[in-house]
Order: C-alpha cells, then sequence, then structure tokens
C-alpha cells in the first residue's frame, strides 16, 4: 500500500482530494475504509456518510486508487483522517491530519459613533479565521496614522482632529485582510477663527464674514451694540454651514461701527467683533489732500498730527 502523507492542506470553499493521500489496492481484492475520526465515511465502496460533498477516486491506470475527495471543503472537514487497507499481507492503517485554513472574516466591529470632545472612546473588531487573525487599527487621515494591534482600540480624552474613519484589518496571511471603518463623530463648541469686513463709501455696498469651527455646525446671529441685526430693508444675512455673510447696500452713517458675530451650537457660544468703517472716496482724499498742501504753504509751522487732531 502505498504510504499517506502526515497533513494536507486546504482553503474552505476550494475542492481539494485527499492528494497524495492515496491509499493503492495493488491486488484488486483488498478492502480499504476512510474514517474522519471514528466515524466511517466509505466501508470499500459503500458511501456511509450522508454528506454529499464527499466521493472516492475512481481508479487511475491499472492501480485501484482508493482516495477521499471532498468538494467545497468546509472549517467542519478540519481534522484526522484515517485510510485503511485490509489486506491478507499488510493491514496497514494510515493517518492524514487536514487542516483547512480559513481566510479573516470580520464578524463583529462598533456602531458609527458621536462623542463630545473630552470623552473616552472604546472601539471593538473582532473576526474569525484559522490562523487566528491579528487584528489592527488605523485612522484614515492624510498621515494614516497606525494604533496598537488588538480587538480594542481605546482613545483617552478624544480630541476634533481625531474625528473620522477608523479601519479595522484582519489578516492572517491567507487572503487578503478583511477590512471594515468606523465613524467617530467628535461634537465640539464653536470657535470664531475668521472675520473680515472692507471699509466702503456711503452708499455702497458693505459685506461682513464670520467662519467658525463647531461640530455640529453652528447656528449664526449678527449684533449692532444689543440690537440684532435682522434681514430687510437692504439687509442680507446668507449662513453656510460655518460661514456667515452680513450684506448692507446702500450704505447710511449709522451703519458704521462695531459688529458682533455670535456662533452657537449645543455645547457653547463664541463671538468676534467685526468693525466696519467708513472710507473715504478717491475723490474726497484727493481735495484733503490737496487742502493740506495749501495748507503748508499758507502755515509752514504747522504739523501733520496738528491738522489730523484740529480734523
Amino acid at each position: 500500500m502505498t504510504a499517506l502523507k502526515n497533513t494536507r492542506s486546504a482553503l474552505t470553499g476550494h475542492l481539494t482530494v485527499l492528494c497524495p493521500c492515496r491509499c493503492y489496492l495493488l491486488d484488486g481484492i483488498s478492502k480499504g475504509a476512510w474514517l474522519n475520526r471514528s466515524s466511517i465515511i466509505f466501508a470499500g465502496k459503500d458511501k456511509w456518510s450522508v454528506d454529499p460533498r464527499v466521493s472516492i477516486v475512481s481508479s487511475v491506470g491499472d492501480k485501484h486508487e482508493y482516495s477521499l475527495q471532498i468538494q467545497r471543503v468546509d472549517v467542519s472537514d478540519d481534522g484526522q483522517y484515517t485510510c485503511s487497507i485490509q489486506s491478507e499481507r499488510n493491514p496497514r492503517p494510515k493517518l492524514l491530519n487536514l487542516i483547512v485554513k480559513v481566510p479573516p472574516k470580520i464578524y463583529d466591529i462598533s456602531s458609527n459613533i458621536t462623542v463630545n470632545e473630552g470623552s473616552n472612546v472604546s472601539l471593538i473588531c473582532t473576526a474569525s479565521g484559522k490562523p487566528e487573525p491579528s487584528i489592527s487599527w488605523r485612522h484614515i487621515t492624510p498621515l494614516a496614522r497606525k494604533y496598537d494591534s488588538g480587538e480594542y482600540l481605546n482613545i483617552t480624552g478624544i480630541t476634533r482632529d481625531q474625528a473620522g474613519d477608523y479601519e479595522c484589518s484582519a489578516l492572517n496571511d491567507i487572503a487578503s485582510p478583511d477590512t471594515k471603518t468606523v465613524k467617530v463623530t467628535v461634537n465640539f463648541a464653536p470657535s470664531i477663527h475668521e472675520t473680515k469686513s472692507h471699509g466702503v463709501g456711503l452708499g455702497r455696498t458693505a459685506l461682513l464674514r464670520c467662519e467658525a469651527a463647531a461640530v455640529p455646525w453652528p447656528t449664526f446671529e449678527w449684533y449692532k451694540g444689543e440690537k440684532r441685526i435682522i434681514k430687510g430693508q437692504g439687509i442680507e444675512i446668507k449662513n453656510l454651514n460655518t460661514r456667515s455673510v452680513l450684506t448692507m447696500t446702500n450704505m447710511t452713517e449709522d451703519r458704521y461701527g462695531n459688529y458682533t458675530c455670535v456662533a452657537s451650537n449645543k455645547l457653547g457660544t463664541a463671538n468676534a467683533s467685526v468693525p466696519l468703517i467708513r472710507k473715504c472716496s478717491p475723490a474726497a482724499a484727493g481735495s484733503t489732500w490737496r487742502f493740506w498742501v495749501w495748507l503748508r504753504r499758507m502755515w509752514p509751522h504747522i504739523l501733520l498730527q496738528d491738522f489730523l487732531l484740529e480734523g
């Protein structure tokens, strides 16, 4: 009887023949049997197993092959098999250990979560496979920061910069890694990081802009002194996500001064002053300069700061 090798590996879902684990009935008279652990699969040509995936390979040439074939290998097929040949000369059972390898598969991962800045976050990712897969985490950013391996990812005192997608990867070198992502949203109170305004002349259109960082997106309000600015009479307020623009047409004298932009969400409020100054027209500025030149001719001792103070 041809000797059986000790170990055979197969990947789940693939067709496998327990080759080179063959038992040859050389004399055509010997009887064979295949067992899985203590369960008989085949005794001679009689099939004892109800599993439709298993069969005996037919004869090859002049040799009476007695190989066991398993289709669509499953992890349940893993284990020890025995090929037993009963021969008058030398009945010798041979053992085969079938190792079924399973690609990594993530079967549980944390749901997308929303937390407030400063909270502690714990994410979990579990996977199956054979060999047992290793699990790693990374924050999907331009830097793609990697974290220590393991099922759990713990972040203490999370910051707004740590918001985003976190990828769990399970790898066991059998196939490509299995990956899944968790989205972490970090809420934080508004902070105004940019304001802009441009001096305009009477009758012109003024634009004041205010930008704030916040999650959730902030709501905006504008004030001049204690009075809230509302739409109408040449005033328009447009809010888009993290930006607010205050537009005032046909500027009048009473609209110049300091404005306050207020950004709010459920976690807090921020405000910033936005000054709007009157800008002289080029013609008016030219007239003022010509008057100063004439004044210096008439009274050479006068200083510019004295002129400005008097003005």
